[in-house]
């Protein structure tokens, strides 16, 4: 069982940062959570979520590591271009199947930023809508600037505009997002369930999916073979 914090207490995130519960709540917005032995649930096992949205509210974010079995080449031979102005009519035969072993897709995790790579599960919660997370640049009042760096949209507009000569130049594609609800990221922060770090567009873009995640905690400076569900605790 989890002490409860007095109320003037601050708790020390593994980031570095402190929540005063007197004091307005910190942000995680562009940052990468990191999933921890501790967190439980086999789904978000080993994976790292760029969080989009943190506020009262709750929070959002997309998986960044955890692959399904169907390339953005396949994706898009689904979508009807007629159908671009529909961000949500995602074809039903794109279901998701995760892929859980990494070594069944060893030789194709590297590609990024083409039509060949893999697309990702970004989450649980609607896996039949698409978004894609890609860096910015001028000319898509569609996407929603998350960063000087990144900016999200669901418009298919970007989607059918991916191996063109129109694509922003970096990018992947999820199928569904996370999301929490008032309190419940900060309470799994507490728990020692996640880690987090600031978004690091080589992470993003350019590092090969299984990697993600080791390349995420070795830049907070751990070593991932030192982990344990205790980590954290006194």
């Amino acid at each position: 069982m989890e002490k409860q914090q007095k109320p003037s207490q601050k708790t020390t995130l593994k980031s570095g940062a402190e929540i005063d519960p007197s004091q307005s709540m910190i942000s995680l917005e562009n940052q990468l959570l990191i999933a921890m032995p501790s967190l439980g649930d086999p789904y978000f096992n080993k994976t790292v979520t760029y969080i989009c949205e943190h506020n009262e509210e709750g929070a959002m974010g997309l998986i960044i590591n955890l692959p399904v079995n169907i390339t953005l080449a396949d994706l898009l031979k689904q979508i009807e271009p007629e159908d671009a102005e529909k961000p949500d009519n995602l074809s039903k035969s794109s279901e998701l199947t995760k892929t859980d072993d990494m070594n069944d897709i060893t030789l194709v995790t590297d590609i990024t930023n083409s039509l060949e790579q893999l697309v990702l599960s970004g989450g649980p919660i609607a896996q039949q809508r698409g978004f894609v997370l890609h860096r910015s640049q001028p000319g898509w009042s569609s996407s929603l600037v998350l960063s000087k760096e990144l900016m999200i949209t669901t418009s298919k507009d970007i989607l059918m505009s991916l191996g063109t000569q129109k694509a922003p130049e970096q990018f992947i594609v999820t199928l569904g997002y996370a999301g929490w609800g008032p309190g419940q990221l900060e309470q799994e922060l507490q728990a020692n369930s996640w880690l987090t770090t600031p978004a690091d567009i080589e992470i993003l873009f350019e590092t090969p999916i299984e990697q993600r995640w080791k390349k995420a905690t070795e830049k907070l400076g751990i070593d991932i073979a030192h982990l344990s569900t205790d980590i954290g605790h006194a």
